[in-house]
């Protein structure tokens, strides 16, 4: 039971250290993010298509990994320890990638001469993060959620607290990391992430008293059994995990082999769920399996869309839009802070909006949230086409044409984040939540690797890391933004036409 000693402003006050913590931790995530297509294209000159591949192969393991470090918490570490140990290696990986080595030449010969070895420490820094996020970020939801009882009507605001704290971190870092990275050095920028991480490591630890014990292991002494090994269970956990990271080292360098693992799991993972389906449930839990695999497929699309902000959109930011002021030059990465500031700006309005059409019993379902965001999505493309048309006789794009793609995406996004986990814990048969749960982040990872792909379609020629044919440039923009307007448009368009034949599924059960 709670007292009002460890409450602050009406919550528990672990709620406050677990906003500072992870609001520090998507601080460096969305720092780094943001400045990882830019590092790889201007400072070793990799081409358009492999640095986009290898943004892919990062995003898709970064949003695979927590289905094993959410498992692993529940049955092993508990949840403040996985945060911990998580933590860690965040903060191991982020400092790591300030060890920028030498940037990449063209020699004599024109043969383009690379620092392998910083690129490899670059690859194993991106192993630590992976693994790092694999701990962190299912478990210190988890814990925000034991921090209150079972119908305790604060619940929803303090999630809406939490939410307020990504968003906070992600606006943020996208200014101050960027700005550093893109002006004095790849280093400060990923330095500055590092740092950002380490104070959200000492900041859990630190409150840690505040937790209630909430988040300890369900069973400590199952922890201090030994294994075969002759070490305990907690040790080889570690271990394990440690060997883990050296295999997400290796899969980050290879896009087909990715590509590969996913395919095959996904297919192992609809095959599976068609037999539960068929045999294991009744007609009215058919009908909400099949509604829910429904948008989740429709999720993978809006999410391809939305990702492209991190390479395809982040790369034409840099290129052609007209990015100087009265004050001086806006960096490319920092246009990416738009995403949280719209967030911050609109969430309370869509609340607002979605209050009084439940009030005027006119709330959309799910599927038509789903579709409204898709069309967002690709609107906010449409924008971009429109921005590339009216371009400047030097091919220069105005800014605001990006503004209006941002707040568009923003617009979808808010139509299906906040409501997509909230449908699976739903319409998912009760027997199987956590495996639902597990395929709606393993349908985000393919996403990203989907969105990899369709950003190459954009893949211009560059020397050094710089285009240096402006026109063709648009052109590649053009035809790839204007393929995603379309893929928006009919996708959305779909799906509040199927809305129709499965609303009867999507009800509050």
């Amino acid at each position: 039971m709670q007292t009002k000693t460890n409450q602050l402003l009406g919550h528990p006050r672990g709620l406050f250290i677990l906003f500072f913590t992870e609001m520090w931790e998507r601080f460096s995530f969305y720092g780094m993010k943001a400045l990882l297509i830019f590092y790889l294209t201007k400072y070793h000159f990799f081409s358009d298509t492999a640095g986009n591949q290898i943004v892919g192969n990062y995003a898709t393991l970064v949003y695979a990994l927590p289905i094993l470090g959410g498992l692993i918490a529940d049955k092993y570490l508990g949840y403040r320890k996985a945060v911990t140990f998580g933590a860690i290696l965040l903060v191991l990986g982020h400092l790591g990638m300030a060890m920028e080595g030498t940037q990449a030449y063209y020699n004599a010969a024109g043969q383009l001469v690379q620092d392998k070895q910083a690129i490899q420490a670059f690859y194993f820094s991106m192993g630590l993060i992976i693994m790092g996020v694999g701990f962190l970020k299912p478990n210190i939801s988890a814990i925000t959620g034991r921090l209150y009882e079972k119908g305790d009507a604060r619940r929803d605001a303090g999630f809406t607290i939490f939410y307020m704290g990504i968003n906070l971190g992600s606006f943020s870092s996208t200014l101050v990391c960027g700005w550093l990275g893109e002006t004095y050095g790849w280093r400060y920028g990923f330095g500055v992430a590092g740092i950002g991480m380490l104070l959200g490591l000492i900041t859990f630890i630190w409150g840690k008293k505040h937790l209630e014990n909430k988040a300890e292991p369900a069973n400590p002494a199952l922890l201090r059994e030994k294994t075969f090994a002759g070490i305990s269970k907690e040790w080889m956990v570690y271990l394990c995990s440690a060997t883990g990271v050296f295999v997400c080292w290796q899969l980050v360098q290879y896009h087909a082999v990715v590509g590969g693992l996913l395919a095959t799991t996904a297919l192992v993972v609809v095959l599976f769920l068609l037999w539960f389906i068929i045999r294991q449930c009744n007609a009215q839990e058919k009908g909400q399996m099949a509604s829910l695999l429904v948008l989740i497929l429709f999720s993978v699309i809006f999410w391809a869309l939305f990702e492209q902000s991190y390479s395809s959109m982040n790369l034409f930011t840099d290129r052609v839009v007209n990015r100087h002021t009265a004050w001086g030059e806006i960096k490319a990465s920092q246009f990416l802070s738009l995403s949280g500031f719209f967030i911050v700006l609109l969430a309370p309005l869509f609340a607002v909006i979605w209050m009084w059409l439940i009030k005027k019993k006119r709330e959309p379902n799910a599927a038509i949230k789903f579709g409204m965001g898709i069309i967002f999505a690709g609107t906010g493309f449409g924008a971009l086409v429109l921005g590339i048309h009216y371009a400047s006789h030097a091919g220069q794009v105005g800014p605001l044409w990006l503004v209006a793609a941002y707040f568009l995406h923003t617009c979808g996004e808010l139509c299906i984040s906040p409501v997509g986990l909230s449908a699976v814990t739903r319409l998912a048969v009760p027997k199987i939540v956590g495996f639902m749960l597990g395929t709606w982040f393993l349908a985000t990872a393919g996403s990203e690797f989907i969105a990899s792909i369709l950003a190459n379609i954009a893949s211009v020629n560059t020397t050094g890391g710089i285009a240096t044919d402006i026109h063709g440039s648009l052109l590649a923009y053009s035809a790839l933004f204007r393929f995603l307007f379309f893929t928006g448009l009919i996708a959305g368009t779909a799906l509040l036409l199927l809305s129709f034949f499965i609303r009867k599924y999507l009800r509050e059960q």
